[in-house]
């Protein structure tokens, strides 16, 4: 689907990936496939590098000419290209240099690449923000606990760019223990909400100080950046506003803005908002009213501060007897359970209720269903409580670390229409 919306006319990938490139390239008439070692069925990339005796390049407008396409994730339908251009790129790579509270990277710092390079934290950390600053850039072909502990002590990486599965994974994972870790100094949290416990876990244990950022693919990627300064740091907090960047809190319903710690939905406006997306002028008015306001369909709250807190999504709010639950807010307190492994939370049908919140565990020990529901009471507002709790191995998520919730919604509702048997 990609590579047709695209309009792609060549494909560059890696040896490993051909099993899948070839047939999909076929499949959406691409002209050449390239790899670096000139796989059969391929073009070695090799053939194209050689002398220019007349090199000619195009003169072109960067605020309009696009300089990359990533697809947004589709945890919603199906992805779309956000069209991002030299413009945003370049604003992108400047926007922390306004930031005396950040720390940044350089020519001595080391960082470990596992994030795809398909998807803006990956394109904006490794690929632009990285390199440009001189730091070295190690890259992992995937993402392996294991492979990436050894790396972050055999490198040194002194600076972490994590997603929330992976704090999750070093906070609790035995494994940790066994490798030297202490030459990361600062750690980046983004792609996904990130809870307090967890992140005040993964400090407590690995020493790191851990700050968040906040963004998405379509504000070619963050918009607020967790200040480093002693005494500012809070780990729960998405950062605050970058600059030549606009935010405001809107009420959904009514669309006036609201003031310091009231929940509405994120509003962005700036140089960093994409030029829309691909072949999809509907679903760019949708998302980027006629004034400029990026609508992010993030549920959020500015501090005093200026610090930003997202909550959830706007679609993903659980409504229980017309009140609103966040599931962030429950799956965050139940990951501070020693037994949880894992979670996430959906909407369930419920016949009084309309919906109440059910929760997925991936399970680290022996507490019982009904432990964990009690454990959650003791923490919410008795509308928040997790009324349905199930154990299942694995939790679905994207390859930036988002929970796929529509999955799990979509095997509850199979379950809840398949007719009952007598």
């Amino acid at each position: 689907n990609q590579l047709r919306t695209a309009r792609a006319r060549f494909l560059i990938t890696v040896g490993p990936m051909l099993d899948r490139a070839l047939p999909a390239a076929e499949a959406a008439g691409i002209e050449e496939v390239f790899t670096f070692d000139g796989a059969e069925g391929t073009t070695s990339f090799a053939d194209l590098v050689g002398p220019a005796d007349d090199l000619r390049i195009p003169e072109l407008d960067p605020a309009t000419a696009l300089a990359a396409m990533p697809y947004s994730s589709g945890t919603t339908g199906l992805p779309k290209g956000v069209m991002l251009t030299h413009h945003n790129l370049v604003t992108s790579l400047s926007v922390a240099y306004g930031r005396p509270d950040i720390v940044m990277p350089g020519e001595s710092d080391t960082l470990l690449a596992f994030l795809p390079f398909f998807h803006i934290y990956g394109i904006a950390m490794f690929l632009n923000f990285g390199l440009s600053r001189g730091a070295t850039v190690v890259v992992m072909s995937r993402f392996d606990l294991e492979q990436f502990l050894e790396a972050v002590e055999r490198y040194g990486v002194t600076y972490l760019h994590l997603v929330p599965p992976v704090v999750l994974a070093m906070a609790k994972h035995p494994s940790v223990d066994k490798y030297d870790l202490s030459k990361a100094k600062w750690a980046l949290s983004a792609a996904a909400p990130l809870g307090r416990p967890v992140a005040d876990a993964f400090t407590a244990r690995l020493g790191t100080q851990l700050v968040q950022a906040y963004g998405m693919t379509e504000v070619s990627g963050a918009t607020h950046l967790g200040s480093c300064l002693p005494g500012e740091v809070n780990p729960e907090s998405g950062g605050r506003l970058v600059p030549n960047t606009e935010c405001m809190i809107v009420d959904p319903a009514s669309g006036e803005a609201l003031g310091p710690l009231d929940q509405g939905e994120v509003w962005v406006r700036g140089p960093l908002n994409m030029l829309g997306y691909l072949g999809r002028p509907d679903a760019t008015a949708a998302t980027i009213d006629q004034d400029g306001w990026l609508h992010t369909g993030d549920v959020g709250y500015v501090d005093e501060r200026g610090d930003i807190f997202i909550v959830d999504r706007v679609k993903e709010l659980i409504k229980y007897k017309g009140l609103q639950v966040a599931p962030a807010e429950l799956e965050s307190l139940l990951l501070a359970h020693p037994a949880v492994a894992d979670v996430a939370v959906i909407p369930s049908a419920d016949e009084e209720a309309g919906e109440v919140p059910k929760a997925f565990v991936v399970s680290r020990g022996s507490a019982s269903a009904e432990e964990l529901m009690a454990y959650l009471a003791e923490r919410v507002a008795p509308h928040k409580k997790v009324r349905r709790l199930e154990f299942i191995d694995a939790i679905p998520k994207s390859a930036s670390g988002k929970i796929l919730r529509r999955v799990l919604i979509d095997q509850e509702r199979q379950r809840e229409s398949a007719p009952t048997t007598a």
